[in-house]
């Protein structure tokens, strides 16, 4: 289908605009940064450079900030200052306006929009980098939960991926430990797809699913009358912020971390998918056999498809760190992407694959960071795998990595924030009992298949 010449145009313009408004702001940024590293100035100049850079892409909302949120989880690809910052535009992120709602709305549903609802509420009830929630009520009473997604945002993709190679290419210039560009191309390859709603209604069929015997973990139903690819109407479901219980009794506490655990291992293990984005704003907390403890899994933009051998790696490489098989570590690392292994590299990869996965080979009762005070969660470890990457490296991050990486400490900051003591190797060990090298394929084309998915796409 042809586009007609006056929507191209639109297009074009927007295009341009975005590029001349982002180059403009994190142009400005990217030199301060470009000087401060040539001159040699203190970490002072990178606090305040790191904060200009979050001001800048904060307001500008769209895929060049969820990026630098996403950017922001994956230790040391970005100093220390610069993730902080990061990190505070996800609940930052200002609404839009009601008559742009109801002009979106107007795109998406029609004129006669406002007759498809029993009722809608104009103010967002959360908004974030590429869209915004309103509640809403359908025609047969049901409570809705609309996401709107908005306008240009596809013409804002290119601009501002571009924009990131340009900041990743000034880190590869300053600090050669990491090479980024793997690590770019699978950031805008899952951005693109939170773009495309239709895609996201088929991720949350695809976990009622995988999690429909999983009763702590509840997935909202897609209403695909009231959905478009720029809009997702699912079913409203009721509970309480995550972290309104962060002060409960340590058994509550629990109870809410065991249902996180199974709503982001359970579907990896068994079909090969993982929730990419474990922020704390896309949980809620509902009330199962009157006590809270139950999670409602709200948000499906950023999920991900890994082969199956992908999946087998994980569990190998947790088999060989068990049992010192460096044979068995070194093979999990092949699977996972990594080339050009040394044993200095191996070692190195070893520090920070212990600290993932340490929780996971303890056989005991304990916080995730066993000891670690939250605000120095990984950093310890961060700081050897870089300084040590100074001297040994660079290595290249694999695209397949990138995720499953973010996502494991994003699940951690959770248990951090909830002060979880559990014995984590005794849950992962219930579900690798269900766990087959040879069926997890099987299960994920069935899966694929009844939901009408393909695979995660591999870069742009």
């Amino acid at each position: 289908m042809s586009i007609p010449p006056d929507t191209e145009q639109n297009r074009f313009s927007a295009r341009a605009t975005r590029y001349a408004r982002v180059g403009a702001n994190v142009g400005g940024v990217a030199a301060r940064i470009a000087t401060s590293f040539l001159t040699g100035r203190s970490s002072g100049g990178d606090a305040r450079n790191a904060a200009a850079l979050a001001q800048a892409l904060g307001g500008l909302k769209g895929p060049l900030m969820k990026v630098a949120q996403l950017i922001a989880t994956i230790p040391d690809v970005v100093p220390p200052e610069y993730a902080e910052e990061l990190q505070k535009l996800q609940s930052e992120a200002p609404p839009m306006g009601v008559a742009f709602v109801n002009r979106r709305m107007m795109a998406e549903l029609g004129g006669n929009w406002r007759q498809r609802f029993e009722s809608f509420d104009l103010k967002p009830a959360a908004a974030a980098s590429l869209g915004q929630v309103h509640k809403a009520t359908a025609l047969d009473g049901t409570r809705l939960a609309c996401k709107l997604q908005y306008p240009d945002m596809e013409s804002a993709v290119e601009a501002d991926l571009k924009q990131l190679q340009l900041l990743l290419a000034l880190h590869r210039q300053m600090d050669q430990a990491i090479d980024t560009r793997e690590i770019a191309k699978e950031l805008g390859a899952r951005v693109r797809e939170e773009l495309d709603y239709h895609r996201e209604a088929k991720h949350a069929a695809l976990y009622q699913l995988m999690l429909q015997e999983t009763p702590d973990v509840r997935v909202p139903k897609v209403e695909p009358s009231l959905s478009t690819r720029r809009l997702l109407t699912m079913h409203w479901l009721e509970g309480s912020k995550l972290l309104s219980h962060k002060e409960a009794d340590l058994e509550t506490r629990n109870r809410i971390a065991r249902a996180m655990f199974h709503a982001w291992w359970r579907p990896f293990i068994r079909y090969g998918v993982i929730h990419g984005d474990p922020h704390l704003g896309n949980y809620t907390v509902f009330d199962q056999d009157g006590q809270p403890g139950g999670l409602n899994l709200l948000d499906y933009g950023c999920v991900r498809i890994f082969p199956p051998t992908f999946v087998n790696g994980v569990n190998e490489l947790r088999n060989g760190l068990l049992r010192c098989d460096e044979a068995q570590i070194v093979h999990a690392y092949e699977v996972w992407g990594f080339k050009n292994l040394n044993k200095d590299l191996i070692e190195i990869l070893n520090i920070w694959a212990k600290f993932i996965y340490g929780p996971l080979l303890d056989d005991r009762v304990r916080t995730i960071a066993d000891g670690v005070s939250p605000g120095a969660y990984g950093r310890r470890e961060a700081f050897s795998v870089h300084q040590a990457l100074k001297e040994k490296g660079p290595v290249t991050v694999p695209q397949e990595f990138v995720f499953m990486d973010r996502a494991a400490i994003g699940l951690g900051g959770v248990f951090l924030h909830l002060r979880t003591e559990m014995n984590f190797f005794r849950l992962i060990e219930d579900e690798l009992a269900h766990f087959s090298a040879g069926t997890v394929g099987q299960r994920q084309a069935q899966a694929l298949a009844a939901v009408g998915l393909k695979p995660s796409v591999l870069g742009p």
